[in-house]
């Protein structure tokens, strides 16, 4: 099938997915092997502190996908803090030629005027269409709307993928993209006929070959299903939805004990360098690990261009399904 939406048109993607940032996981091989499998993919910035190694992961990116398309995710804090160096991670990313970011974490405006000027699309990351009207009000030009099957943070407004898919088709006028526990390519059918541009995938590639972990780390995955995530954080209006295991049974038990919890009172159990060390060694039991409910649809360890080639093999399936029940009289584009 030829996949023709404004996501594919803009960037000559084979198809209309996004492969999201994925913080200490999103580097040049697990970007580079989406590229090569002809969906966006995105280097993440917070993955690399010092601007000069996030501009030699570019680069290493850069030089093995040649001419194909990928761009950087910048997660900005929910606050604008002292030393904060967004501004100059923008700057960095226009000056090795990138041409589109993925931003997330607070409202972009601040950097709009900026963004354009170095010529940068800005694919704005929310967890609820109320957040993208917003983003859509100060110029980006697309949004990713990931809802609450999503790993990561889906926000506290707990809105399904579903029904944001069904209300960004009605209330927004620019193109969308869903996201949050989509991991088959019927999902992807669903989501353009709801009026996405295009889906936003992470946990369903988190066991792709080329991905930057431990193989106890992927295989873990593979084992778990749907039910396997925990949602915590909600008492510090944090809320994030990781693979469950003992971390997230002892923050859910300090939350429940501790009226008053602060985000500083939990830290030495979520901060993101234990985490990391999961990534490294394939211990899971430690650490917030971020996976969402498309862990039900996570079935083997293969390298990133067969996990592709599967979502599209099943969306064309799928689509097949729908010309069938729309009877002799039916069409359809894809």
């Amino acid at each position: 099938m030829t996949w023709d939406t404004a996501l594919t048109r803009q960037f000559g993607l084979r198809l209309p997915i996004l492969a999201g940032g994925l913080q200490w996981l999103a580097d040049a091989p697990y970007v580079s092997a989406a590229a090569r499998a002809g969906v966006l993919g995105f280097v993440t910035a917070a993955s690399f502190p010092d601007p000069d190694d996030l501009r030699a992961e570019i680069r290493r990116t850069r030089a093995a996908v040649g001419d194909l398309p990928f761009g950087v995710n910048v997660s900005m804090l929910p606050k604008l803090v002292p030393g904060e160096q967004t501004e100059g991670i923008f700057r960095l990313i226009a000056e090795e030629g990138i041409k589109v970011v993925e931003t997330s974490g607070r409202n972009p405006e601040r950097y709009m005027p900026l963004l354009k000027e170095l010529g940068l699309t800005v694919i704005h990351k929310v967890p609820a269409v109320r957040y993208a009207l917003k983003a859509q009000s100060v110029g980006v030009d697309m949004v990713a709307i990931v809802g609450a099957e999503c790993g990561g943070h889906p926000g506290m407004d707990m809105i399904g993928s579903f029904v944001n898919a069904a209300m960004a088709g009605r209330d927004l006028d620019i193109p969308f993209l869903i996201g949050g526990g989509v991991g088959h390519g019927s999902q992807l059918v669903a989501a353009l006929a709801m009026g996405a541009t295009g889906v936003v995938m992470g946990t369903r590639l988190l066991v792709a070959e080329e991905l930057t972990a431990h193989v106890d780390y992927k295989q873990a995955l593979v084992d778990a299903s749907e039910r396997d995530t925990a949602l915590t954080m909600g008492s510090v209006r944090n809320t994030i939805r990781t693979l469950a295991n003992e971390t997230t049974a002892e923050v859910a038990r300090m939350e429940a004990e501790t009226p008053d919890i602060t985000i500083h009172d939990l830290l030495p159990l979520v901060s993101g360098q234990i985490g990391r060390q999961a990534y490294a060694t394939g211990d899971v039991s430690r650490g917030m690990l971020s996976a969402g409910h498309a862990l039900g649809l996570t079935d083997r360890i293969e390298p990133m261009a067969d996990i592709i080639a599967r979502i599209e093999a099943e969306a064309a399936s799928s689509f097949r399904g729908l010309r069938t029940m729309a009877g002799p009289g039916g069409s359809g584009t894809g």
